[in-house]
């Protein structure tokens, strides 16, 4: 059944490069993909420490006309009106409630919206813009890579002059390996680093002369998982979801001031009223007592035993060497420095709720240490 199954999934344009470096595939968002080579805990370390070369492809990535500006802002709360241009913005795709379709990034360009939205959702948010009258391409035959890491600059920038002067959410179009990549300071890792959008034609190229460079190593998604928890970064799917509001997924961020005024956007009564009066329940980061890690689904309990919450992201954080986690509580009880009890399997843990992220971001900001 296994072998029928995978008949189903899609190969990434690296898919043979992977398995040449003894990448372990395994289904994920429809597609095979690595989830290690050498081991989760080496792969996460050298990317805190030097450069690790993620494969993303699996993500999509859109280009919208930019005169689709006020229907898109009918769908994200982003104030697309005030972006500049080679910005990227962190966005949310909302439904008509104020639950989280997607979590996104936009940015502008001369050529239109950019848009890269998750792999397993990229299906149903290409149908939510058609039904709002959204028109757009998909870039199916552009591939995406991230280099990630304190040297991921350094490495770049050999290959392509210009990008060690981009700050973190700066973009631009740059020469790399003979092709024409578009590269974004950003990442999903809480690390300075890139996001590579390129020909899925030139992915192999370009990927072999990043790995030349004896600082970069190819990192699975094992790897990439436990670093984004580590950053409290939410993952779609498991800590985001069609019920999960902006303001109890502590993304306030995302909702742009104009916005917050004229409204406007899906869900925009919902969200509003709850940023005014606060929402009943708020994600949370938290600490575990002991080794085990406690991991999605278990309960959150009250010092009762009533469930107040549930953890929606838990693992064994490899710069800490601890176990954390990400759940939802309900606000009261989600200050941090308050104890949790962690129901799993029946066996208790002892929690405590600290503030996110657990290991702090080292993005490149101009003018900050």
């Amino acid at each position: 059944m296994a072998d029928v199954l995978d008949l189903d999934l899609q190969t990434l344009p690296l898919d043979a490069w992977h398995r040449a470096r003894s990448g372990r595939m395994v289904p994920f968002a429809g597609y095979h993909m690595p989830v290690q080579y050498e081991g989760i805990i080496a792969e996460h370390r050298w990317t805190r420490i030097h450069a690790g070369l993620f494969d993303v492809s699996h993500m999509g990535q859109l280009l919208i006309p930019l005169d689709q500006a006020e229907a898109l802002e009918k769908l994200l709360p982003a104030d697309l009106l005030a972006m500049n241009e080679a910005r990227p913005k962190y966005s949310l795709l909302l439904n008509q409630t104020g639950g989280i379709v997607d979590d996104l990034m936009i940015t502008k360009r001369a050529d239109g919206w950019y848009m890269v939205v998750n792999g397993a959702t990229k299906v149903g948010d290409m149908a939510v813009l058609d039904a709002a009258g959204v028109t757009f391409t998909y870039l199916e035959d552009q591939a995406l890579l991230a280099l990630q890491g304190p040297d991921a600059v350094a490495v770049i920038a050999a290959h392509a002059p210009g990008v060690a002067d981009l700050s973190f959410m700066q973009a631009g179009a740059f020469a790399l390996g003979g092709t024409e990549a578009w590269i974004s300071r950003s990442g999903y890792t809480g690390e300075d680093g890139v996001e590579i959008s390129l020909p899925a034609a030139a992915a192999e190229a370009v990927a072999d002369l990043l790995l030349s460079d004896e600082r970069v190593r190819p990192i699975g998604l094992g790897a990439r998982d436990s670093l984004r928890l580590e950053a409290g970064l939410p993952l779609y799917g498991h800590d985001l979801d069609e019920q999960t509001t902006p303001v109890t997924a502590d993304l306030l961020f995302a909702i742009n001031k104009r916005r917050r005024t004229d409204g406007g956007f899906a869900g925009a009564d919902r969200i509003l009223a709850e940023l005014e009066q606060g929402a009943v329940s708020k994600r949370i980061g938290f600490t575990v007592e002991g080794r085990q890690p406690v991991r999605e689904g278990a309960r959150i309990l009250d010092v009762e035993g009533n469930e107040v919450g549930r953890v929606t992201s838990g693992g064994f954080s490899p710069s800490l060497e601890a176990p954390i986690g990400m759940g939802f509580v309900a606000t009261a009880l989600g200050a941090p420095g308050s104890a949790l009890t962690l129901e799993q399997r029946g066996k208790l843990f002892r929690g405590t709720v600290t503030a996110l992220p657990f290991v702090p971001h080292r993005y490149h900001r101009k003018g900050k240490a």
